[in-house]
């Protein structure tokens, strides 16, 4: 831009509905492909062409005989403002609207002024402007183009005496409409170099005042010698912003924040000024996503990056406003920065507080929310093909990043891989000659801002705000999971899967992704049974098929699995199919469901040894001094691994660092609180104690237990423990050293081997990618909120029954009154497990069906597909009392 169209362009920036960039030729149709530098001239010339629509309608042509109706300066034009000159110069420039030429007299006006300023430079000292031209001068701020926290007060101020505060809006939106002014404003002055501040601060401080008045008389003479052109680079073509980025830290920038939030703090109270910031928005945000996309401006210049921290201190982006326009082009810009960019905003923003990190994260949701609410999205309008609700997810992710970085981290303490590793499918051969490689056979994926930042989600013991707040309720309601898992798995660049974002699904949602990543697991190796059994002649066998005694389940199942996971691993990602000798039940996953209650019921019974109980927390815990070889845990791990992939809740009872620990993360003293919570408490006394705890307590680093039979061991957390006593200075590495032993020593063998049975069936699955260790015990143990009002909400009827029937009436009146146990024991014989699915009852897809007339049979159930067959009792005590007994005696299968 010139310095006279620059001189025209004094206004807060139009909020455009159509993008510039079809600019005049628009009346034509432009080709496929497009060269990047017509586009841009495209742009600059849509820009100037809006730019003197403004200027025609604020200030006129300068002919006072002007006939044109949309001309300042013709007789019968009405005067508006300027928001409403900025949004009519749109409408004129769409239309194609006659411009009006300059009025020659108004040529050489202006040119006589320049020619008279330019004269009079050298001449300065000896001329004093008036008080009335300085003041003339100053309110109209032209030469400002970029902004610092004093140089906004002083407009403020000036603006203020005149209660007039058009100057200030129209600087507002020329610097925060422009990407290279923004990125100059609001520097923070330690990381410069003299020349820098010099330049920044010249014509303000060092300056003789009449040069600056004069200087800012022309608008030309600004454009080419004003500090923010001459000593400062323009984006991406000098060296100041390498400088500066080399002096800062990798989370750091050169933008004095608290100054921006000052700022924003004493101009967001006018409205008038809080239209501008939202005008200029509009503008910017375009530019802004097009340097991104096509310039690669970043990596020239890293303090491009200053412009997102200093929008995002606006805390009106939220705002009904914002959202329609503002915000979601915004957004589109942000996602748009490159890796390294989106890594700097997650250090930086891990340094604000809970309170400021929260308010970024509401303005995301209420966009996501906004936008979900607003549209009917489908099966064929997908949510995923929404740029607003897919760029501010993005954007949503950086935060959730800082929320992590900024919180509770605990680096250190990680469980160390599995030293043999899983072996690997003996099919795997065929399937890659049938072009069927597995595509995580690398492993499981990894977010690559997770990679660039150096963390995980696991590293987390405390984020800054709860994970919870990620979730957006109303996106998951209309997200279409199939698709979106399809999505995942391709892993194009057009469609986006909300699964690389799992912080803002809610376990449902995920759970149901990991369902449909199981179930075409299962098919694959089916389909790839069945070749391989045409190709080798052998038996075919697409399930992974369990036939056990009841009353022998232990051995059984776990033999069968032994010799499964030694000869072919391949084999327990297979649909399971189980079956009970001497029983007619057909396995469509209820007898799955009882074969785990049975086996879990046997492995975690006390007498077995395997497990330790605690009685006050009710939790089941690795007994270090078990007779059972490392084998059995293996099996134990691979029948967990079994429960998750097959969709089945088991009835476990661990505490939360086992979770934490299969996802890699060591026991630490923390998590004694509900593992051992007398311990916890005795060792939480110990750090507290006042007194000298060598002369009051005398305890050592040997440490006592008992094993199987009751006969203590010593061990000793250092070498010669018992010569080391415990004293004020050490007792902190004594609690560390004895949390250790307790939770990740003592059993090591039992816990590794059970990991290494887990990752047997899981290794391949986005079970880590997707959930955090709470959410994993919520995968295996199903919630133990048992809500039977949402269960009876969601029942559904078949047979002629409905839910006005009278019997049905009184079925729910009974269940309602029974206690907690005869409750577990009714979901139990309908379901084939005591525990509410994962998102409790009201997720549970229960059928009550018509099984004939009144009868004294008792009602039966297909536990598979959670159908309960109700004869019509003639009435509620009956219906009471067979009910009763059949929820008490039920066992074993049969056929109907």
């Amino acid at each position: 831009m010139n310095s006279d169209e620059k001189e025209d362009c004094e206004c807060a920036p139009p909020q455009a509905e159509t993008s510039p960039a079809e600019g005049p030729y628009r009346d034509y149709e432009e080709p496929e492909i497009e060269n990047p530098e017509a586009s841009r001239m495209k742009r600059a010339a849509a820009k100037h062409l809006i730019e003197r629509y403004y200027h025609q309608l604020t200030e006129g042509c300068g002919n006072e005989s002007c006939s044109n109706s949309w001309c300042a300066s013709s007789a019968g034009f009405t005067r508006m403002d300027n928001n409403a000159a900025a949004v009519k110069s749109l409408e004129l420039y769409k239309v194609n609207t006659k411009l009006c030429d300059p009025h020659p007299s108004k040529k050489v006006t202006a040119s006589a002024y320049l020619e008279s300023s330019a004269h009079s430079n050298s001449a300065c000292s000896n001329r004093k402007l008036t008080h009335k031209d300085v003041h003339s001068v100053r309110d109209n701020f032209k030469d400002v183009n970029y902004l610092t926290e004093e140089k906004v007060y002083e407009i403020l101020d000036i603006c203020g005496e005149k209660e007039d505060y058009s100057p200030l809006i129209r600087v507002i939106g020329r610097v925060f409409s422009s990407a290279e002014g923004l990125v100059q404003s609001f520097r923070r002055s330690k990381p410069h170099t003299k020349e820098e501040l010099k330049s920044l601060q010249g014509k303000d401080e060092d300056k003789d005042e009449d040069e600056k008045e004069a200087a800012a008389c022309s608008a030309t003479a600004m454009e080419e010698d004003s500090p923010a052109s001459s000593s400062s680079s323009r984006l991406g073509e000098g060296s100041s912003g390498e400088n500066d980025v080399q002096k800062l830290g990798p989370d750091e920038v050169s933008v004095d924040i608290e100054a921006v939030r000052r700022v924003f703090e004493r101009l967001l109270s006018n409205e008038k000024i809080e239209a501008a910031f939202l005008n200029a928005l509009v503008y910017l945000s375009p530019n802004v996503e097009c340097d991104l996309t096509y310039h690669n401006v970043y990596s020239r210049d890293p303090n491009y990056l200053n412009l997102f921290v200093i929008v995002m201190e606006n805390s009106n982006l939220h705002s009904p406003e914002y959202l329609e326009i503002a915000l979601p082009q915004f957004c589109k810009a942000m996602s748009k920065l490159p890796l390294a960019a989106l890594a700097k905003l997650a250090r930086l923003w891990s340094h604000y507080s809970t309170e400021q990190i929260r308010r970024m994260v509401e303005t995301f949701q209420q966009l996501i929310t906004y936008k979900v609410i607003s549209n009917e999205f489908n099966s064929r309008n997908l949510v995923n093909d929404d740029d607003a609700v897919v760029a501010a997810t993005r954007c949503l992710k950086i935060v959730y990043y800082a929320n992590v970085l900024g919180g509770d981290l605990d680096m250190e303490h990680n469980e160390d891989e599995d030293e043999e590793p899983i072996p690997e499918s003996s099919e795997l051969t065929l399937q890659e000659l049938l072009g069927e490689e597995r595509r995580n056979k690398k492993g499981p994926r990894v977010d690559p801002l997770e990679t660039e930042l150096g963390i995980r989600t696991n590293d987390c013991r405390r984020p800054l705000i709860a994970f919870e707040e990620f979730v957006n309720e109303p996106l998951n309601e209309v997200l279409e999971m199939d698709k979106d898992y399809t999505f995942f798995k391709v892993e194009t660049e057009n469609k986006f899967s909300f699964m690389t974002c799992p912080f803002i699904l809610n376990a449902v949602t995920k759970n149901l992704g990991l369902y449909y990543d199981n179930r075409i697991r299962m098919y694959s190796e089916r389909r790839i049974t069945v070749l391989y059994s045409l190709v080798q002649g052998q038996q075919l066998n697409p399930y992974l098929r369990l036939k056990v005694r009841r009353d022998h389940i232990i051995d059984d199942a776990l033999v069968r699995l032994e010799m499964i996971a030694m000869e072919n691993p391949a084999d327990l990602k297979k649909q399971l199919y189980v079956e009970f000798e001497g029983e007619q039940g057909v396995d469509e996953g209820g007898v799955s469901k009882e074969f785990f209650q049975l086996v879990v019921e046997e492995i975690f019974n006390p007498d077995i040894g395997m497990f330790t109980y605690d009685e006050r927390t009710k939790l089941f815990w690795f007994n270090p001094s078990s007779l059972e070889n490392e084998g059995q845990y293996t099996l134990i791990g691979i029948v967990l691994g079994l429960a998750i992939y097959n969709n089945c809740i088991l009835d476990v009872h661990f505490p939360m660092v086992v979770y934490r620990k299969l996802m890699g993360k060591k026991g630490t003293f923390r998590d004694l609180a509900d593992a051992n919570p007398v311990l916890y408490q005795s060792l939480k006394e110990l750090l507290e104690y006042e007194g000298s705890v060598e002369e009051d307590m005398m305890i050592t680093f040997q440490i006592s237990q008992t094993d199987l039979f009751g006969n203590p061991l010593m061990y000793d957390l250092r070498e010669n423990g018992d010569k080391i006593p415990v004293t004020n200075e050490n007792r902190k590495e004594f609690v560390a050293q004895y949390a250790e032993y307790m939770l990740n020593k003592s059993v090591e063998k039992q816990f590794k081997a059970f990991r290494r049975g887990f990752h047997m069936v899981t290794n391949e699955s986005p079970l880590k990618y997707l959930f955090r260790p709470e959410e994993i015990e919520l995968l295996i143990c199903g919630s133990r909120n048992l809500d039977f009002l949402a269960l009876e909400e969601t029942t559904e009827y078949d047979g002629g029954y409905n839910r006005d029937s009278r019997i049905i009436k009184e079925f729910w009146e009974t269940l309602h009154l029974f206690g907690e146990d005869q409750k577990r024991l009714f979901l139990q014989f309908t379901t084939g497990t005591d525990r509410a699915p994962v998102g409790g009852l009201g997720k549970l897809k229960m059928i009550i069906a018509k099984n004939g007339p009144d009868t004294d049979r008792l009602p039966t159930s297909h536990t598979c597909f959670n159908v309960l067959l109700l004869p019509e009792y003639s009435n509620k005590e009956k219906l009471k009392e067979r009910l009763l007994k059949a929820i008490t005696y039920a066992k074993g299968f049969g056929m109907l």
